[in-house]
C-alpha cells in the first residue's frame, strides 16, 4: 500500500450523488481533506471487524467486498468499482465493517474521516437524502445475494449473478449489455458460491446456445436471448 496526499479528482467526485448537490467550495474542501492511498492487486484494504472510521472512494480499479465461509471457502458479496464508494456505515454508527474488502486489481482509493465527515457534511440535508437512498440500494443488494444463495440450482444462480451486476453496472450496446469490467469465472463462482469448473461449464453453455457473448479480456454480453427468455 503507497499512500500520497490529496490529488484532484474534483471531476469524479460531483458526479458522485453523494456529493453532486454540494456547493463549489465544499467540493473544494472535499477534494482537500481526502487522503489518496494505492493497493496492489489481491491485498486487503479492510479487515473484516476492522474499524478504521474512514469512508472510502474509489478513484480507480475494482475492489470486491467478501466474507469467508464456515468452510473456508470465499463468497463475494459485492464489487465495487470506479466512482463507488464503502465504509460509510462505520462514519454513521461507529461499529466496525462486517466484511472484508480487498482489491481486485491495482486500485487508488480515496479516504475520509468520520471527524471531517461529521464536520462538513453530516449537517448537509441533500448529503443525507442521498445516504438514506444509497443505504437502501445496499439493502437491496443484500437482498438479491440471498436470493441467489437460496436458488437450488447452480445454472439459476449463474443466471442470476450475471443479471444482477448487469442491472446495476450494464451498459446498454446493440448486441445487448455490456458487463464492462473483467469478470473471470473464479469471480462469478465466489459470488453464486459455486465451484469455478461448474461455472466454466454453464457460461460455455451459455455462450455456445448464443444468450452470453464473451469478448476482449473476458467481458460479457448478455444478449437479447438471455434478456427476454422465451
Amino acid at each position: 500500500m503507497k499512500e500520497t496526499g490529496s490529488h484532484n479528482h474534483s471531476k469524479m467526485l460531483g458526479n458522485i450523488p453523494l456529493f453532486s448537490d454540494l456547493l463549489p467550495e465544499e467540493k473544494s474542501r472535499l477534494n482537500q481533506i481526502i487522503t489518496e492511498k494505492y493497493f496492489k492487486k489481491n491485498s486487503i484494504i479492510l479487515m473484516e471487524d476492522e474499524s478504521k472510521s474512514f469512508m472510502y472512494i474509489i478513484f480507480s480499479g475494482k475492489i470486491k467486498v467478501i466474507r469467508i465461509t464456515a468452510d473456508g471457502k470465499e463468497q463475494i458479496l459485492v464489487i465495487r468499482k470506479r466512482g463507488d464508494f464503502f465504509g460509510e456505515m462505520t462514519l454513521l454508527d461507529g461499529k466496525s465493517q462486517p466484511a472484508t474488502v480487498v482489491a481486485m486489481e491495482d486500485a487508488a482509493v480515496g479516504l475520509i474521516s468520520k471527524v471531517d465527515f461529521e464536520q462538513y457534511f453530516m449537517k448537509d440535508t441533500n448529503v443525507l437524502k442521498h445516504i438514506i437512498t444509497m443505504l437502501c440500494e445496499r439493502l437491496r443488494d443484500s437482498w438479491v445475494m440471498l436470493r441467489v444463495l437460496g436458488m437450488p440450482d447452480a445454472e439459476t444462480r449463474v443466471r442470476a449473478v450475471l443479471a444482477h451486476i448487469s442491472s446495476v453496472y450494464g451498459v446498454k450496446d446493440v448486441r445487448g449489455i455490456i458487463i464492462p469490467f473483467k469478470l473471470t469465472h473464479k469471480e462469478i463462482a465466489d459470488f453464486a458460491a459455486l465451484a469455478r469448473e461448474t461455472v466454466s461449464r454453464l457460461l460455455t453453455r451459455l455462450s455456445q446456445s448464443g444468450e452470453i457473448e464473451i469478448i476482449g479480456r473476458k467481458n460479457i454480453i448478455l444478449t437479447s436471448s438471455f434478456l427476454n427468455p422465451k
